[in-house]
C-alpha cells in the first residue's frame, strides 16, 4: 500500500492510498482521483515529508506523509506492516474522537449554523448522507466524509 500527499487545481491537500504507483497512475490518467473538498480532478502529487519502506519489497516501496501536531512533519523512517497502520489508524480515530463533540444526526443542521456564524465555531463530528454532504459542499462548508467514528471500535 503506497500513500500520497495529493493537491488539487485549488490548491486543497489531501491523501491518497494507492496499491501500487502504476494503480495511482492508472486512476489518475483515467479522472477516477478527485479531491474530498471540492470535487476537482486536476490532482497532482506533492512531496512527502517522510518516507515508508516495507520490508518485503525491493528498495524504494512506497512513499507517505505522516504528520506530527499542529502539521509539524514526522521525521524518520516507518516500517509499513498491517499492525502499523491499524495502529496509526486508531490513533487518527481516537484524536477525531478527543477533539470534536458529537453532534450526532444533527450534523448539517449544525455544521451550517456554525458557517453562518450562528452557533460558536468549534470541531464537530455527526452523521449526514451523502445527499447533505454534497449539499454542504455547494454552499463552501469545509466538511469531510469519514467512517463512523464511535468511541468503543477506536481501541
Amino acid at each position: 500500500m503506497i500513500v500520497f500527499d495529493l493537491t488539487c487545481g485549488l490548491g486543497h491537500t489531501f491523501e491518497g492510498w494507492f496499491q501500487s504507483m502504476e494503480v495511482f497512475e492508472a486512476q489518475l490518467a483515467q479522472d477516477m482521483i478527485a479531491c474530498p473538498h471540492c470535487g476537482s480532478m486536476q490532482i497532482r502529487r506533492v512531496p512527502s515529508a517522510i518516507r515508508f519502506s516495507r520490508k518485503d519489497s525491493g528498495a524504494d516501496a512506497g512513499h507517505a506523509a505522516v504528520r506530527g501536531a499542529a502539521g509539524t512533519p514526522l521525521s524518520g523512517s516507518v516500517t509499513v506492516t498491517p499492525e502499523t497502520m491499524m495502529s496509526l489508524f486508531r490513533q487518527m480515530v481516537s484524536s477525531i474522537i478527543a477533539n470534536t463533540e458529537d453532534v450526532g444526526s444533527a450534523f448539517a443542521e449544525e455544521a451550517r449554523r456554525i458557517h453562518y456564524l450562528e452557533a460558536p465555531e468549534r470541531p464537530i463530528r455527526g452523521e449526514a448522507s451523502l445527499e447533505e454532504y454534497e449539499n454542504l459542499q455547494d454552499e463552501g462548508i469545509e466538511v469531510m466524509l469519514l467512517p463512523l467514528l464511535k468511541k468503543e471500535k477506536a481501541h
